[in-house]
């Protein structure tokens, strides 16, 4: 394969990770019923207390770990104000995800255009060695490789566990999980706070790899909106979640190309608008039955795996209140 085009697929990859690891993150909260929409300013904080962090002790775990401790923080109101309270998840999270993005810009003006640490991409033994497969995948920060762990972890979680099977319970059905003897309301607690400290470690991604440092204009700015739809064009289920982070990535790479060639001319808005459109169309198809009525030409066994994966359907109970 052309050296370049490898290239360019590995940087697809290394942009996609933090989309990756951040969309996974509000997959484990909406899966327990819990809508995180303070995602894009999580993001942004994160960013800026990793970075900080890691400038300060000169360590990039303590970046990724005070990271974390962030996205668990902004998760912690928003468990406490949804389920303690018993107050509007959305309104709580809309209000947190301005005050976040506001916070981080006032908080890091210090910091802007400083030079700080950052994690450097490592070729994996064996697995870096394999020809085109290992250059793209297997030579990447160790961010793209917990994305990969955690999107088949997160998989075996869900699907082939017992507690996974009251995760997903408590967010389809809590009344049901309730008189089966689960805590509905301390395990979505869980949950929340679980996939608000993986949500902080990707806004570190950002700051310590992406492009480490920080910025007055931070560049990851709304692609915590961006994860958001990601979730929902992936229907909830990881590996979906994993193909659209890549696609719009992808995309974003055209885009991008595009715009630097002189020869094509094409407005700006209608490359950055491109892939919205695609994600848009896709899900159009689900919802339409088409992608069903192709899946019926398989043999059932085939049939059946690929429903799992392109069928998926949001949690029942997402978003809604359980008192009990």
């Amino acid at each position: 394969m052309d050296p370049a085009l490898i290239n360019v697929l590995n940087s697809i990859v290394a942009s996609a990770t933090p989309l990756v690891i951040a969309a996974l993150g509000e997959t484990i909260t909406e899966r327990a019923g819990v809508i995180n929409l303070s995602l894009n300013g999580s993001l942004l904080l994160a960013a800026l207390a990793g970075f900080v962090a890691a400038l300060t002790t000169g360590s990039a775990a303590a970046g990724v770990l005070a990271a974390a401790l962030v996205g668990l923080a902004v998760a912690a109101i928003i468990a406490f104000g949804s389920i303690n309270l018993r107050q509007d998840q959305v309104a709580i999270g809309f209000v947190l995800t301005l005050l976040a993005a506001d916070l981080s810009r006032f908080l890091g003006e210090p910091f802007n255009n400083i030079p700080g640490p950052g994690l450097l991409p490592f070729r994996l033994p064996l697995l870096g060695d394999l020809p085109v497969v290992g250059e793209i995948l297997f030579n990447q920060t160790i961010f793209t490789y917990f994305s990969f762990v955690l999107v088949i972890g997160l998989w075996v979680w869900l699907f082939r566990t017992r507690p996974g099977l009251d995760h997903r319970a408590i967010g389809e059905r809590p009344a049901a999980a309730f008189a089966r003897g689960t805590r509905v309301n301390v395990q979505r607690y869980v949950y929340t706070l679980v996939g608000g400290a993986v949500i902080g470690i990707a806004g570190a991604s950002y700051s310590l790899s992406v492009k480490a440092g920080w910025s007055a204009n931070p560049p990851m700015d709304g692609d915590g909106w961006i994860a958001l739809a990601i979730v929902i064009f992936g229907g909830w289920h990881p590996f979906r979640v994993l193909f659209g982070a890549y696609l719009f990535a992808g995309l974003r790479s055209v885009a991008s190309a595009i715009q630097r060639d002189p020869s094509i001319q094409i407005p700006l808005v209608l490359l950055n608008a491109l892939p919205w459109v695609l994600m848009l169309v896709t899900l159009m198809l689900v919802s339409s039955g088409v992608i069903d009525r192709l899946l019926r030409l398989l043999p059932a066994g085939v049939q059946q795996r690929f429903r799992q994966v392109l069928l998926s359907q949001p949690p029942a109970a997402l978003g809604t209140r359980f008192d009990g």
